[in-house]
C-alpha cells in the first residue's frame, strides 16, 4: 500500500515539476533507436535538413517523407499562425538542431520549442492526419489569480470555448485562433489556440478541449500557462489593459477601513491635499513652458492620466498617451515637406518620418481647419491606445503642441490596399495637382484633395490570389476583434480599402478610428444625426437613417471583399449588383480581376463572392456576424447560406437626395466622402 502511495506522490511531483519548469521537447524512447549510418538515419537527416525551408515557404505547415518500408522517415512542421516566414524558418531550424542534440538516436521525437511555440515532430511510422493526445507538456506562470477567481473562470471558459470553435473551423491549411477578453480594469485575458491542419474539425475540437481540460485539472487559478500536444497547442496569459480611468475598486477590503477610524482618514486627506498641490504646481509649471504645453492638453483630454515625467531625453510618456515632442516629429518629417507626404485623408495629410535611430514612422497631421479636429484626435488616441491586435495599425504616440495635433503610427511600407487595387497614382507639380484619367491624358485641377487616380497595373499584379485571400481573412479577423474579442465593443464606421494598410509582408492593418463608436453592455445599435463615413461603403440603414451597428461594418467589409476580388472600386455603388448577376448565373469567375486570374483558386474565389454578397444584404439581420465570416473563410466544409438579390443601392438614395446631374466630380457632404456618383 505504501509503495502505491509513494508512486502516486512521485508521479504527481514529477508532473508538477514538468509544468513549472517547461519541457519543450519529448524523445519517444518507446519507438526505439537507430544508428547514425543506418538507412533510416540518412532518410531522417534528408527530410529534417529541408524541413525549415519547406515549412517557411508553405505557409507555416509542411509534411514530408523519405525512404520505404521500415526505413521510411516521416516529419511534420507547424509554425504559429502569426509568425512570418523568416521567424518560422528560424524556429523550425532550431527545433531540428535540438533534436540532434537532445534525441540524437531516437526514432521518434516531438518539439514545441520557440516563442511562439512551433510543433516539429518526426517518427518511423505514419502519423499524418491521425489525432494523438499524448505525450503532453504543460507549463504555467508562477503567479496565481488573487481576486475575482469566479469571474476569471467564467470569462476564461467563454474565451477558450470560442477559440476552440474558431480554430477547429479553420481550413485544411490553417487551424489557428487568437482572442482577448476583458477581465479587470487593468488586465485582459489573451489566448491562442492552434491545431495541425491535417486533422479534421472534430479532431481539432477534441484535441483543444482536452488541452484546456488538462490545464484546469493541473493548474487552475494560475495567471497564465500552456498545454502542448502532438496535434494542438493552447496558451494564455494576462496582459495589461490601458484604461481611461484607473480608479481603485469601490468597497475593496471595506472591512479594513472601519477600525482604522479618523486617523486613517486624516492621513488620506493629507495625502490627497498634497497630491492636488503637486499636481497644480506641476500644471502651472507646464503651462508656463510652451515646449511642454502638450502635457496639459493631454491631461485635459483624459481623466486620470499617469506619470508625465520624461522617460528619455526627448520623449515623454504616460500610461494613457505616449507623447512625442514636436521637434522630434518636425525633424523626422523634414518639417512636413511634400516629398514625405504619403496621402491626404478627410481630417488632414499623412507624412512619412524617419527617427534619429532609423526607425520609420507615419505621422497623421490633423487639419487645423477641421472643426472636429480635437474630437477626432481624442477619439482616435483613446481607442487605438486600448486596442491591440496584429490586424490593427499600432499607435506609437501622439503630440499636441503649438496648435498641432499629430498621431504617430507604425510606418506601413506598402501603404494602403486601394493603392494596389485601384492604382491611385498621384502627381504633384509646382503645388498644382493633376488628375490623370488615362495614359497621356489629364485634366488640370487645383485645391481638390480627393482624387480619382490612374490604375497602376504593376501594383495590381503584385496581388496574387493568395495574397488577396490573406488580406481578406486578416481584415475579417481585425474587425471581429473590434466587435467581439476586445474589451471594448467598437464599431469602426469608416471601413474602406484606403483604411486597410499593408505592412512589408502584405499583412492587413485596419486604420483610422476617428469616427469609431464604442458600444456598451448589450447595446446592439445606435442612431446618429451626424452620418460620417464614405458612400459606397456605407450600409443603407446608416446612410438613410443614421442607424449603425456591428452589421454596418459587416456591410462595409462585404464591399471591400468584392473590391479585392474584382479590382473595381465601388464608385457607382453597383459592384454588388454586378457580383449578384454573375454569381446567380454561376459565372462568378467573370468578376475577378484579370491580374490574378492565373493564380486564382476558383472554389475559394466563388466562396468569397458568396460571403461578400451575404455581407451586403439590405436587411442587417440577414448579414452574418464577423465571427461567422471568419469561420466561413477558414472552413472548406461549412455550408454557406444563399444570399438574396441586393435590390437596394445606396447610390439611388444619394443621387436622389443630392440631385446630381454631373459625373467625375469629387466633394464632401456632411463629412461623407462621395466619389463618382452618377444618376441612374
Amino acid at each position: 500500500m505504501w509503495v502505491n502511495v509513494l508512486v502516486f506522490l512521485l508521479t504527481h511531483l514529477l508532473t508538477g515539476m514538468g509544468i513549472i519548469f517547461n519541457q519543450d521537447y519529448v524523445c519517444i524512447t518507446e519507438s526505439g533507436s537507430f544508428t547514425t549510418n543506418s538507412t533510416y538515419g540518412k532518410n531522417l537527416d534528408h527530410i529534417l535538413d529541408s524541413l525549415p525551408d519547406n515549412v517557411s515557404k508553405s505557409g507555416g505547415f509542411f509534411t514530408a517523407t523519405a525512404g520505404q518500408d521500415s526505413s521510411k522517415a516521416y516529419a511534420l512542421g507547424l509554425c504559429s499562425g502569426d509568425l512570418n516566414p523568416h521567424d518560422c524558418y528560424g524556429l523550425v531550424k532550431s527545433a531540428v538542431r535540438d533534436f540532434r542534440d537532445k534525441c540524437p538516436d531516437q526514432k521518434e521525437a516531438i518539439s514545441w520549442s520557440g516563442d511562439p511555440a512551433c510543433i516539429v515532430r518526426y517518427a518511423n511510422r505514419p502519423f499524418f492526419g491521425i489525432l494523438e493526445l499524448e505525450p503532453t507538456t504543460a507549463g504555467t506562470i508562477t503567479h496565481d489569480i488573487v481576486s475575482n477567481l469566479p469571474r476569471f473562470d467564467t470569462i476564461w471558459e467563454s474565451l477558450t470555448d470560442r477559440l476552440v470553435r474558431n480554430a477547429s473551423n479553420g481550413s485544411s491549411s490553417h487551424k489557428y485562433a487568437t482572442g482577448e477578453a476583458y477581465f479587470t480594469v487593468s488586465q485582459n485575458i489573451n489566448a491562442q489556440m492552434q491545431c495541425t491542419p491535417d486533422i479534421s474539425q472534430e479532431e481539432c475540437d477534441s484535441c483543444l478541449r482536452a488541452a484546456t481540460s488538462s490545464f484546469k485539472e493541473c493548474c487552475h487559478g494560475k495567471q497564465g500557462g500552456y498545454v502542448q500536444k502532438p496535434n494542438c497547442m493552447f496558451t494564455f496569459d494576462l496582459i495589461p489593459t490601458i484604461t481611461q480611468d484607473q480608479k481603485p475598486e469601490k468597497n475593496q477590503n471595506k472591512s479594513i477601513w472601519v477600525p482604522l477610524g479618523e486617523s486613517l482618514s486624516a492621513i488620506l486627506g493629507l495625502a490627497l491635499v498634497s497630491a492636488c498641490g503637486i499636481f497644480l504646481w506641476k500644471r502651472t509649471n507646464i503651462q508656463g513652458d510652451k515646449e511642454d504645453s502638450q502635457e496639459v492638453q493631454l491631461l485635459d483630454l483624459v481623466i486620470g492620466s499617469g506619470n508625465h515625467e520624461n522617460s528619455s531625453e526627448n520623449v515623454e510618456t504616460s500610461q494613457e498617451f505616449p507623447s512625442i515632442k514636436l521637434d522630434i516629429l518636425l525633424a523626422a518629417t523634414t518639417n512636413f515637406c511634400d516629398e514625405n507626404k504619403l496621402g491626404q485623408g478627410g481630417f488632414g495629410p499623412v507624412y512619412k518620418g524617419t527617427l534619429a535611430d532609423g526607425n520609420e514612422i507615419a505621422v497623421k497631421r490633423l487639419s487645423r481647419a477641421s472643426s472636429q479636429g480635437l474630437l477626432e484626435f481624442k477619439n482616435e488616441v483613446m481607442l487605438i491606445a486600448k486596442l491591440q491586435h496584429r490586424n490593427l495599425v499600432r499607435l506609437l504616440g501622439c503630440c499636441l503642441a503649438k496648435n498641432e495635433k499629430l498621431l504617430v503610427y507604425d510606418f506601413m511600407p506598402n501603404r494602403s490596399l486601394d493603392m494596389f487595387l485601384f492604382g491611385l497614382s498621384l502627381k504633384l507639380l509646382n503645388n498644382d495637382i493633376f488628375l490623370i484619367h488615362k495614359p497621356n491624358e489629364f485634366k488640370y485641377l487645383t485645391n481638390i484633395f480627393f482624387l480619382e487616380r490612374l490604375l497602376d497595373s504593376s501594383l495590381a499584379t503584385q496581388l496574387s490570389w493568395q495574397k488577396r485571400f490573406n488580406i481578406i481573412k486578416g481584415t475579417a479577423r481585425g474587425i471581429m476583434y473590434l466587435h467581439e474579442d476586445s474589451h471594448l465593443r467598437v464599431i469602426h464606421r469608416d471601413l474602406k480599402a484606403s483604411n486597410v494598410l499593408l505592412d512589408h509582408e502584405m499583412n492587413p492593418k485596419i486604420s483610422d478610428f476617428g469616427m469609431a463608436k464604442i458600444f456598451c453592455g448589450d447595446q446592439n445599435e445606435a442612431n446618429t444625426n451626424r452620418v460620417a463615413g464614405t458612400y459606397g461603403y456605407m450600409a443603407p440603414e446608416y446612410a438613410m437613417e443614421g442607424v449603425f451597428s456591428v452589421k454596418s461594418d459587416v456591410f462595409s467589409f462585404g464591399v471591400i471583399l468584392l473590391e479585392i476580388i474584382s479590382g473595381k472600386k465601388n464608385n457607382g455603388f453597383h459592384l454588388s449588383e454586378l457580383a449578384w448577376k454573375l454569381w446567380s448565373k454561376g459565372e462568378g469567375m467573370k468578376l475577378i480581376d484579370e491580374h490574378f486570374a492565373n493564380s486564382s483558386v476558383p472554389t475559394e474565389v466563388v466562396k468569397c463572392i458568396q460571403i461578400g454578397l451575404l455581407c451586403v444584404q439590405v436587411d442587417p439581420a440577414n448579414r452574418p456576424t464577423m465571427s461567422t465570416v471568419v469561420a466561413m473563410l477558414g472552413s472548406e466544409t461549412i455550408t454557406l447560406p444563399l444570399p438574396v438579390d441586393p435590390t437596394f443601392y445606396v447610390g439611388h438614395f444619394v443621387a436622389e437626395a443630392i440631385q446630381l446631374s454631373f459625373t467625375d466630380r469629387i466633394f464632401s457632404v456632411n463629412e461623407v466622402t462621395i466619389s463618382n456618383i452618377s444618376t441612374r
